[in-house]
């Protein structure tokens, strides 16, 4: 069983300006999705999704994470990212959910830009042009608020009710003009998780 990609989408963005003020260092997003065919479209309610899940999440953990290192530049040079997937409205949003909720796949990305933190996700599902939105943190710091991220864009012909559109995001640097603390400092204020 092979990975049958329709087709590969690359989204980049820089943010220069923020609340009418200069960044001094622009933010870049980026973003890498694959189309593919469902491979449990058609065939009812199937119980155990694990043999696809092993044949076909290596290889779109490997083939996204190969676009975000080229269009990033390096793993290093990676600061924020998440993941997301989006099936067509004929599939469930667990066949969303198996592509990107395995180690299968996720761990392509982890280990190619030396990360701690979890991969932060979406799963969804959705038609054509839907938006695709990538939740992202920092790397390596979950509590660093300047980090908190929502990669969107969309493909005008995908989904279609029987893809399912994989995606990877990642940022070099964080939210212009951040000022809103982060965790630790709330957990100082407050002594604790409780608010």
């Amino acid at each position: 069983m092979n990975a049958r990609v329709r087709k590969i989408v690359t989204y980049t963005e820089e943010t220069r300006i923020e609340g009418g003020k200069e960044a001094g260092r622009p933010l870049q997003l980026f973003g890498a999705a694959a189309v593919l065919a469902n491979p449990w479209a058609g065939r009812g309610f199937v119980e155990d999704l694990q043999p696809e899940i092993r044949a076909i999440a290596p290889v779109l953990g490997q083939l996204l994470t190969d676009a975000m290192l080229r269009m990033a530049g390096s793993g290093d040079a990676i600061e924020a990212y998440g993941k997301a997937a989006v099936v067509g409205t004929s599939g469930e949003v667990e066949h969303a959910s198996a592509l990107i909720h395995t180690l299968h796949f996720g761990n392509f990305y982890r280990k190619a830009v030396g990360a701690k933190s979890y991969l932060s996700f979406t799963n969804v599902r959705g038609g054509p042009n839907c938006s695709i939105a990538i939740p992202m943190m920092h790397k390596d710091d979950e509590g660093m608020r300047s980090h908190y991220l929502t990669l969107q864009f969309a493909i005008n012909d995908a989904p279609a009710p029987d893809e399912i559109v994989v995606a990877l995001g990642a940022s070099i640097g964080g939210r212009p003009h951040h000022r809103i603390g982060d965790r630790y400092q709330d957990l100082k204020e407050l002594g604790s998780n409780d608010a």
